[in-house]
């Protein structure tokens, strides 16, 4: 009958504190939604990658050479530790797309005739590979496929060695090499301008005189074998044959590139849930203990009619249980959702052939366990304050503070207040341990809405600097190879050129100590008018005369400093490796780059005034014509277009990283309101009695109102400087956390982003006076004031 009795009251008092039941069941969702999308997120692209890689015999090794005969890949095989061997043909071509204009780049691989390759092997979405013999035929990533709604059986031509062909459309399929589809010059997919197509070997050997030879080569090793030895032995085979130099995954562009988001976002699964999940604790402590002190005399009374200590706590504990329980369901209903929609908004630009998407058990239970203990420990420390006392001492209301002159009396700023107003200041400063707890509530809402709001100024900041002080030319021409700087001149004939400025890219491996970076060095004028080169503040620096300079990300990479000397391997032309010292450090928030004064380069290169493509300053209105022109042209490579790449980049970090911060906003929202919403409840439900007694000497309703709402409005005002303060410092972490070759999203807290966090909270305290004026008009004196007998 007993327990019976305890179960009626507990579903008695879920009705009765329903609003507050509620706005605790959002804070626990909130921790448990943001750790739910993270790890699950994470999970997603990690899996589906592991998944592709395995299934599809992706490489471990890879080099580039200018031309090998065939039988050097029996030799490349009898390799210690290699398993599997791909000799093959690689090649740029030109494309047209019926119904697109804009210039359109390609790469051409070649496969076995008619068959998978052994290495690398192609995932069918459409049609079948090219049939063997066909010269005519090509696989083509589904991306570019996508993008032009090419599908089996469509054509389009191809300039393939400046010869105009007519290619038709075998299949369409997804590649282990290129989950991450970027062009040679790009830091963005552009799947509308830059496209991967697969060919049979002996035509695409024909088109370019490969024939019994290869230039690119894949390999696998066999299991639990280093790839280093591998590398240094591939190296030397390869070191007569023009080689570019062996590499492992973590130097293939779309592997690493991959991998720096998944280190991202396991970074993230981290910071991002911790942050959420540990506010979310240390509030549901404070207000579950708070809810529970408020019914002092109610566990005085049950005790009284004998209910012992563990009765007592596992009936509080039942009803922060069924709160978590309704938290964490939510919680996890809802994370599962938003964790499908943030993954799907990755699989835009990593393409997997399917997506193993996995709600891991232990992640709810971690979840559930977090909110849960901390919930419990808030209950559990009520409960036993309140069951320690006598239930005759319990059942009075607590005693009345000691009453004495305070800062405010001695400041004398008694008589600048009104009486509501120092009742205010009084019992703050009376209940100093109450009013800290809810301003650091309040704070942590704060932090978090400050933390979810921050990134979105950033991101204006970072691109407005790439595309605005770092990147000023309209186009970039980009040749087959190296020609001499008269080019330049022949191209400010071209119609819509208003300037031209050239520019020299090496490909090379720097290293410096432990460290090394496959990039290209580019070669400028000592001060570019149409490629900035900036320091943090913005300034524009010179190139020195001598000497390299790098991105301040790839000097803290190398772990150099100006003045060091950096190991330059050459990659092309006569290889070798050349110490240049370190003369400057630039600062630009997009990719990572190396510098040097072009006359400087060209002599390192040992070659004359050569250059690798041009930087265009254009008249808007004549671009079309100017690219039907340009591509014409038998050494244009590929034309890029800034306007294109800055919205390429937008798209990309709006959909990736801010799509994950505006569910952490919209999350922060929700727990600054519950916060907010709670404290308020939980004041009213503490001083219901004070009040009533105010309204029965005398004080006008209105009065009355203002004590409690005016005391939400100090706590509110005094928390949003700790705030900022707190919100800061994780915004901090949270920058230095998720930096990574394609962007470093700049540490810029706007006056708008701490004025969103502040007013935030602010509108969820107007919401909580709304919700909660109807009680304090509806006070009930009589019944406030009548004692339990």
């Amino acid at each position: 009958m007993s327990v019976r009795a305890l179960h009626r009251k507990l579903w008695r008092d879920l009705s009765a504190l329903k609003g507050q039941v509620a706005a605790i069941a959002v804070v626990i969702a909130a921790g448990v939604m943001t750790l739910i999308i993270a790890v699950t997120s994470l999970d997603a692209i990690r899996y589906s990658q592991q998944d592709f890689y395995r299934d599809h015999l992706f490489a471990d090794v890879f080099a580039g050479l200018k031309r090998a005969p065939e039988h050097l890949a029996g030799r490349i095989e009898r390799i210690d530790g290699v398993d599997r061997v791909h000799a093959r043909v690689v090649a740029p071509v030109r494309l047209e797309v019926a119904g697109f204009d804009d210039p359109v780049s390609g790469q051409l691989i070649s496969i076995p005739d008619g068959r998978q390759p052994p290495v690398n092997s192609l995932h069918l979405r459409e049609g079948r590979l090219p049939e063997s013999g066909r010269a005519d035929v090509v696989a083509i990533s589904e991306p570019f496929a996508e993008a032009h709604g090419l599908r089996a059986g469509d054509g389009f031509e191809a300039v393939i060695n400046g010869r105009l062909e007519h290619l038709t459309v075998s299949g369409v399929v997804l590649s282990p090499e290129f989950i991450y589809q970027l062009g040679p010059a790009d830091l963005i997919p552009d799947h509308q301008r830059f496209g991967v197509l697969w060919m049979n070997r002996r035509a695409l050997a024909r088109a370019f005189d490969m024939d019994g030879a290869f230039n690119s080569v894949a390999l696998t090793l066999q299991a639990g074998r280093s790839p280093q030895p591998v590398i240094a032995e591939l190296d030397r085979l390869l070191d007569d044959y023009g080689g570019l130099g062996a590499h492992d995954r973590g130097e293939q562009v779309s592997h690493r590139i991959l991998s720096q988001e998944i280190d991202q976002l396991r970074v993230m699964a981290v910071i991002l849930p911790g942050i959420f999940l540990g506010v979310s604790a240390f509030l549901l402590s404070v207000l579950m203990g708070r809810i529970v002190r408020t019914q002092r005399q109610q566990i005085a009374l049950l005790k009284a009619f004998g209910y012992g200590r563990g009765e007592l706590v596992g009936h509080y504990a039942a009803l922060t249980g069924l709160i978590v329980c309704v938290g964490v369901a939510v919680g996890v209903i809802l994370g599962a959702w938003a964790a499908d929609w943030v993954a799907a908004l990755y699989m835009q630009y990593f393409r997997f052939p399917e997506t193993r998407f996995e709600l891991r058990p232990q992640i709810i239970v971690l979840g559930a366990a977090v909110s849960g203990g901390a919930a419990l420990l808030g209950t559990w420390r009520a409960v036993s304050e309140a069951a320690g006392l006598a239930p005759a001492v319990a059942m009075r209301p607590p005693s009345p503070a000691v009453f004495r002159s305070g800062w405010m009396d001695r400041a004398g700023l008694r008589r600048w207040l009104d009486q509501p107003t120092r009742m205010i200041l009084r019992n703050l400063g009376r209940h100093r341990l109450k009013a800290s707890l809810s301003v650091l509530g309040i704070a942590l809402s704060v932090a978090l809405l400050l933390v979810g709001s921050y990134q979105f100024n950033a991101i204006d900041q970072l691109l407005d600097t790439q595309y605005g002080k770092v990147l000023r030319m309209d186009a970039i021409v980009h040749l087959n190879d190296a020609t001499s700087e008269r080019a330049a001149a022949e191209l400010r004939h071209y119609p819509g050129v208003r300037h031209v400025e050239a520019f020299r890219s090496v490909p090379v491996r720097l290293v410096h100590g432990l460290h090394g970076y496959r990039t290209a060095i580019e070669g400028m004028d000592a001060r570019p008018g149409l490629r900035g080169l900036i320091d943090r503040s913005g300034a524009d620096q010179s190139l020195p005369a001598e000497g390299l300079v790098l991105t301040d990300y790839l000097a803290e990479h190398l772990a150099a400093r100006p003045g060091d000397l950096i190991d330059v391997e050459i990659q092309v032309g006569h290889r070798r490796r050349v110490a240049v010292p370190l003369a400057g450090v630039v600062a630009e928030p997009l990719g990572v780059g190396a510098y040097m004064a072009r006359p400087a380069l060209n002599r390192l290169m040992r070659e004359g005034p050569a250059v690798s493509g041009f930087w265009l300053s254009l008249d808007r209105q004549r671009e079309s014509a100017l690219y039907r022109e340009l591509w014409d042209v038998p050494r244009v490579a590929g034309i890029g277009l800034i306007s294109r790449s800055e919205e390429e980049i937008r798209a990309y970090i709006e959909d990736t990283a801010l799509g994950m911060m505006s569910v952490m906003l919209l999350l922060a929202a929700s727990i600054a309101f519950a916060v907010v919403y709670n404290s308020a409840r939980i004041a009213f439900a503490e001083r219901e009695r004070e009040l009533a007694t105010l309204r029965v000497l005398g004080f006008h309703r209105s009065e009355v109102a203002w004590i409690l709402i005016g005391e939400m409005v100090v706590l509110t005002l005094l928390a949003v400087p700790l705030g900022w303060l707190l919100g800061t410092g994780l915004a901090w972490m949270l920058t230095e956390a998720i930096e990574m070759d394609l962007f470093r999203i700049p540490f810029v807290i706007t006056r708008q982003a701490y004025a969103f966090s502040a007013a935030g909270v602010l509108a969820a305290a107007v919401l909580s006076t709304v919700l909660i004026a109807p009680r304090l008009l509806r006070l009930d004196m009589v019944t406030a004031l009548k004692s339990i007998e």
